[in-house]
Formats: C-alpha cells, structure tokens, sequence
C-alpha cells in the first residue's frame, strides 16, 4: 500500500501539472478545467495542455484547452474510467481530435514506491553511487531512459552497475519537480535477466527518499518488462495519464 502521505505529495503535484486542486483527484464526479502554465510543473511538460485526462483511480480529472470543453465532456461522462483509458472507447475521442489535427499520443501508467516493501536487492555486481559531475561521458543511446541529455541539469543522482570496473546497469533520476525526482533505469542487453535493474531501482528509491524526496516510476501500461521491475523494486500503481498532442508532433515521433 501507497504511504498516504507520499501520495498525498503525488497529487499536490498532479494538481499544480493540472491547473487543478489536489482533493479533486479524490472526488466520485469528473473535473474539467483550464490547463495552465506553471513554473513549479514538471519540467518536461509541454504546457498548456490541448487534453490531458488524469486519473487516480476513483474519478477523472481533464485538464484542457477549453475549446475543446464538448468533446472531453461528453467523452468523460460517457464511459468509465477504466474505459476512457483504453480501447475502444478511446478511438472516440481520438476521431473527435481528428478533426482538428491531433490525436491520442501518450499514455503512461506511473508508480509511487510503497515505503514498507521497498527491498534491499542485490545484485552479483558492485553498485556505486553516482553524482551529476559523474555522468558527463554517459549521455549516450545506451544509456537513453535513465539519463536525459536535453535536460542535463536535472539528472542528480544515480546508482550504477560495475563489472571488470565497466558500467553494465545505470538506474539514474531527474529532479522533474520540487518535491519528486523520477527514475529510469538500462541494463546494456547481454547482462539482462540477472536482477541488475531492480536491485538499481530499489537501491536508487531508497537513496531519493534519503534525500527527502519522492521517487516515482512511468512507463507504458504494454512494457511488461518495465512495470515487473517497479512491482519487484516496491513500486505499486498510482496514477494513469492520456496526452493529446497535434498531429505533428505524433507523426514526428513516428518517424513519418
């Protein structure tokens, strides 16, 4: 179980990403409102908002463009929750935005540790302690989820993997807010199936909440491999999201 005041943090923080209160994550009727900039956001958040339906199990929370307010209305109100979020209720909304050139683009499933089950694993290799001034060679493909090269200055800390002395497994986090730093995690791939990347996560959970802060863990609800390795590191499910971007952007991250 989700330590409530870590997801109270949680939602603090989804309601200033929303434009939104915090208590309306916790409410039984759906929420619309105007999405907003706001320097205290996550920092790799593209805001305003066109759409973005955010829910944390009990309701939906829309944060939009308001021009748009007819389309999410209508299509929020219709389905459950569950069903808002997936297929095929989800091609209604994605054929509404059609019309106007954009469409569903990502939907994230994110984790928040559970404070009483975070392990201690380990590993056959040796795990150090990396800083910001130690991953200066490291923004490189291979190691592409755990560090971010066009956000250098807010991957902090990290946890690294070593055999023979060369990084194998590179768990790593970025300070994406105030109050929660988010983890990502490589194993290079003929070192994979061995525990490398949860014993990284958990040791790299429990380093952020060292720091005093909130670690938390994203990934598509379809990467299988990914969500066992939060489950087995002490993460458990909190929150779901659904962005809708422009048909440029979605056809530039296609490749079209």
């Amino acid at each position: 179980m989700i330590d409530k005041s870590i997801l109270k943090i949680a939602m603090k923080q989804s309601a200033i990403d929303a434009s939104c209160r915090a208590s309306d994550f916790t409410r039984s009727d759906n929420v619309i409102v105007e999405s907003k900039s706001s320097p205290r956001a996550r920092k790799y958040l593209q805001l305003p908002f066109i759409c973005n339906l955010i829910s944390y199990g009990t309701n939906i929370v829309a944060s939009i463009d308001m021009q748009y307010k007819d389309i999410v209305e209508k299509y929020i109100n219709k389905y459950s929750v569950a069903q808002c979020f997936e297929t095929p209720s989800m091609q209604v909304i994605n054929e509404a935005f059609k019309k106007h050139n954009m469409q569903v683009c990502f939907m994230a499933e994110y984790f928040l540790p559970d404070i009483n089950e975070i392990p201690d694993l380990h590993c056959n290799y040796e795990l150090r302690i990396l800083r910001q001034k130690d991953f200066t060679t490291l923004y490189v493909p291979q190691w592409a989820n755990a560090l971010c090269e066009k956000r250098k200055n807010l991957d902090v800390l990290g946890i690294g993997a070593y055999h023979n002395h060369n990084l194998i497994g590179l768990a790593a986090c970025s300070a994406d807010c105030e109050t929660m730093w988010q983890i990502g995690v490589d194993v290079i791939p003929e070192m994979r199936r061995q525990g490398i990347a949860s014993a990284l996560t958990s040791r790299l959970a429990i380093e952020i909440l060292n720091h005093g802060k909130v670690p938390f863990y994203c990934c598509a609800w379809s990467n299988i491999k990914s969500v066992r390795n939060a489950i087995k590191s002490g993460f458990r499910p909190a929150w779901v999201e659904m962005t809708i971007k422009s048909d440029g952007f979605v056809n530039e991250l296609n490749n079209i």
